[in-house]
């Protein structure tokens, strides 16, 4: 019963064939080779962008990273939710690329508002040259609270960016994630909605280990690609990475895995009318929810051989009806019994 994180799922066979395939004699290095075209065009297909500017790297971190250092100065402040991946979860990386600073708004269920982001960009210009300047808007969907913008508001909020001479990043960790909560197209919930960039992940999603990062204006495409060689990430045995991406875009293959990671979450969901205590803390969009349940019904799950992450206190700090929080991940190869088994813990 892992549920820590979508990360700990098993590579999808048809992504480990790929890669295997990628293992056939011999090809050019550093993405000169005809799995990396492929890879590349796949993508710019997946995203009805013939012209996109695409590179693949092997990690989330990197990908935004990259693609926020491609547009931000570094003066600059990079507009973020107080939760956002790039603020929470990655050292920095972000602003060390980029020498760009993140600059939080707060927001509820870990979304951003046009009016706090108009706020937010207000008090920077107001602090003229003695303070970070605006920069760009990144954007985490699905939300490191597992909520999901709806295309309305990411409009309402590139919309807002623009007006004031902003480009709009999108991190995309669990792009696949949001595109299926939301029945939507790739190209819809990216540039048709006004983002100039955005990190297809697809490590979470089933891939070993490659993201995708996609800048929409095809002029980012020389100084992306310099930025990753001198940041390190340029793969000498690029096929490896690239192959990954081929399945990945082909026949749905990224949209089925999503959706079948979103239906276990559905089914988690519905499931805690049955588990007494239980509190959703966040809508749950997609594959990720915070949930509370009581300090007993956790110690239960992991008896019976649960893992995932508590967060506010631990299994032996308080009284057994004390209300935990939890996070809990689903992933592509999760199964019902696997949810079931969960539930089944946590009602007793």
């Amino acid at each position: 019963m892992m549920f820590a994180s979508d990360n700990t799922g098993p590579v999808h066979p048809k992504i480990m064939d790929a890669v295997m395939g990628a293992n056939d004699g011999y090809a050019m290095p550093y993405g000169n080779d005809a799995i990396t075209a492929a890879a590349r065009d796949a993508v710019r297909g997946l995203f009805e962008a013939p012209e996109a500017a695409v590179e693949f790297v092997a990690t989330g971190s990197v990908a935004n990273a990259l693609a926020l250092a491609c547009l931000a100065k570094p003066w600059d402040g990079v507009f973020c939710h107080r939760t956002a991946h790039v603020e929470e979860d990655e050292c920095g990386a972000p602003d060390f690329y980029s020498g760009a600073k993140t600059i939080l708004i707060d927001g509820a269920d870990g979304k951003i508002t046009p009016e706090g982001l108009e706020a937010a960009i207000m008090q920077c210009k107001g602090r003229g040259v003695h303070g970070a300047q605006p920069g760009p808007l990144t954007l985490t969907n699905i939300t490191e609270r597992g909520t999901a913008y709806s295309l309305a508001e990411i409009r309402a909020l590139t919309a807002v960016a623009r007006a004031h001479g902003l480009a709009t990043h999108l991190d995309g960790a669990r792009f696949a994630n949001a595109c299926a909560a939301l029945g939507c197209s790739p190209a819809e919930m990216t540039w048709q909605a006004g983002i100039d960039a955005v990190s297809f992940g697809g490590t979470k999603n089933g891939c070993m280990g490659v993201e995708a990062v996609v800048m929409f204006d095809p002029a980012h495409g020389r100084e992306l690609a310099l930025r990753r060689k001198r940041g390190g990430h340029l793969f000498s045995k690029h096929r490896y990475l690239s192959a990954q991406m081929v399945p990945y875009c082909q026949d749905g293959l990224w949209r089925e895995m999503a959706v079948a990671a979103n239906a276990r979450m559905a089914q988690l969901v519905q499931g805690l009318a049955r588990v007494p205590g239980a509190h959703l803390c966040h809508p749950a969009a997609g594959n990720l929810a915070f949930i509370e349940v009581p300090r007993a019904a956790h110690a239960r799950a992991f008896s019976a051989g649960a893992i995932y992450y508590l967060f506010g206190g631990t299994l032996d700090d308080g009284p057994a009806d004390a209300q935990l929080r939890c996070r809990i991940v689903c992933d592509w190869a999760k199964t019902p019994e696997d949810v079931e088994r969960l539930l089944a813990a946590w009602a007793g």
